[in-house]
């Protein structure tokens, strides 16, 4: 029987790809405050700026291509029924060839409507048009799950998680919650579970836990090699 491996990613993956994290001193968050971009009282006090956020960093991941870490998830498929939960909102593990992805915290290249998910619409990488509306005429805004709002995918990705024979953690320092919490979701004490990502961590569990200090381009291609070896033991 195939084993489940559920893999859960946070913004460390994407940030060997170019893509900075919101946490960084450095890129697009760093001269933003959260409360002005990513809530969704600054989309109802001023759009525009909330708007043009998202069309920024719709153009800085143009051109960005998955990375190391990514490819080495994706690849895991040919082994393994393998399922990403991720708190990023880029296309990169889609990109990497990964076919089952949930993605926590929404998707930068999808609208939906600001009442709702009854309509989504992808525009890839296109800037979005302040006055851009759905059929029904209500108006679009990134379909991102704004800091406050409640994450309609998350009991989805418990389940998921508690399906899991296996649990790697790539490029995510549990910190943002309720993702964070997943990790209690495992099935049982028996689960192992892989943490690549370079900081120290603080985490409490009575699973097998397995850290690999490297960066998610580094450390998860070594994981991948692990994990194929031991199919055979």
């Amino acid at each position: 029987m195939t084993k489940k491996i559920v893999v859960f990613t946070g913004a460390g993956v994407s940030a060997d790809s170019g893509i900075p994290t919101y946490r960084s001193s450095d890129g697009l968050w760093a001269n933003y405050k959260i409360e002005d971009v990513c809530t969704p009282e600054a989309l109802a006090r001023d759009r525009a700026t909330v708007i043009n956020f998202y069309n920024m960093r719709r153009r800085e991941m143009a051109g960005k291509l998955p990375n190391a870490g990514h490819k080495a998830i994706a690849e895991l498929e040919q082994y393994f029924d393998v399922e990403v939960v991720t708190q990023n909102i880029d296309n990169l593990h889609e990109a990497a060839g990964s076919t089952k992805i949930i993605h926590l915290h929404g998707e930068l290249t999808k609208l939906r409507e600001d009442s709702g998910e009854r309509y989504i619409t992808d525009i890839g990488l296109r800037d979005q048009r302040l006055d851009e509306t759905a059929p029904n005429g209500e108006l679009l805004r990134p379909h991102i799950v704004f800091f406050g709002e409640a994450v309609p995918m998350f009991e989805h990705a418990a389940m998921v998680v508690n399906s899991a024979d296996i649990l790697i953690v790539v490029g995510t320092s549990l910190a943002v919650y309720p993702a964070a919490s997943l990790v209690q979701y495992v099935r049982d004490s028996s689960v192992p579970i892989y943490i690549v990502d370079p900081a120290e961590l603080n985490i409490r569990s009575r699973n097998p836990i397995t850290h690999i200090r490297e960066r998610a381009a580094v450390g998860m291609p070594q994981l991948a090699e692990i994990l194929k070896r031991k199919l055979g033991d």
